[in-house]
């Protein structure tokens, strides 16, 4: 499986990014995948790794790289409730400085980069995003409606923004949320505010997950949770992108 450690242009400078695409010579269908808060590292490597084995070129940017390359904050092998407090204590300045605003002037540079490889095909892309990084996809869908054919988002905050940044969406839509995240009240009213955006979606609850049920490297990893994960982004992404 290729891979390749990458710089992407951007309005605020350079972003660094992993790759990963099929080892034959055609075109692949482009996902961006944005990761969770604690970025690029071993196991979201092996999460664009494995989606890239189903015929796609998967970039994964680093979200924060106006503090630095990744790993732009130390992180242990296996972040568990213990190292949680202080690594999240390095963390959260850098989440809350990832305004809106900048999070799209980069989408724009990600898209830009992504569809500009000679990797990649010249149809629609997909966006993907895990906690923070759901967040983000969903806001990159909504301002790229003609260019982003599907978006995922699971563990993520997508409801954040209102129900204005969904009214947006033309984009095929799964979201998958953890048990933990959110009450099946609130449940219902995400779902209410995609039925009244007419928007093509799923948006279930992951029977038995916590947050961060997809990151191998935490405690909060779910075996079923990661597989049913793969179960609603292929299919999604098969019918969006259909192999172009």
């Amino acid at each position: 499986m290729p891979t390749k450690t990458l710089l992407i242009p951007t309005a605020d400078g350079q972003a660094d990014a992993f790759a990963a695409f099929p080892d034959h010579g055609e075109r692949h269908p482009g996902v961006l995948m944005y990761p969770d808060g604690f970025g690029i590292r071993p196991a979201l490597r092996e999460l664009a790794r494995e989606l890239a084995g189903h015929g796609y070129y998967v970039l994964v940017p680093n979200i924060f790289y106006r503090h630095g390359p990744a790993p732009v904050i130390e992180l242990p092998g296996h972040i568990g409730e213990e190292a949680r407090p202080q690594v999240f204590a390095r963390l959260m300045p850098l989440i809350e400085a990832h305004t809106a605003e900048r999070a799209l002037r980069d989408a724009d540079s990600y898209l830009e980069f992504l569809t500009t490889r000679p990797e990649t095909g010249t149809g629609p892309v997909a966006v993907t995003g895990y906690c923070i990084g759901g967040l983000l996809a969903v806001r990159t869908a909504a301002a790229h409606p003609g260019q982003v054919a599907a978006v995922a988002a699971f563990h993520g905050p997508v409801g954040a923004d209102g129900p204005r940044l969904l009214s947006s969406l033309t984009a095929q839509v799964h979201f998958g949320h953890a048990e933990g995240d959110m009450t099946p009240e609130a449940l219902g009213e995400l779902n209410q505010a995609l039925d009244a955006a007419g928007v093509g979606y799923t948006s279930e609850f992951y029977p038995g997950t916590v947050h961060g049920f997809t990151m191998s490297d935490t405690d909060a990893f779910s075996p079923a949770g990661l597989r049913r994960h793969w179960d609603r982004l292929l299919p999604l992404l098969d019918r969006a992108l259909a192999r172009r």
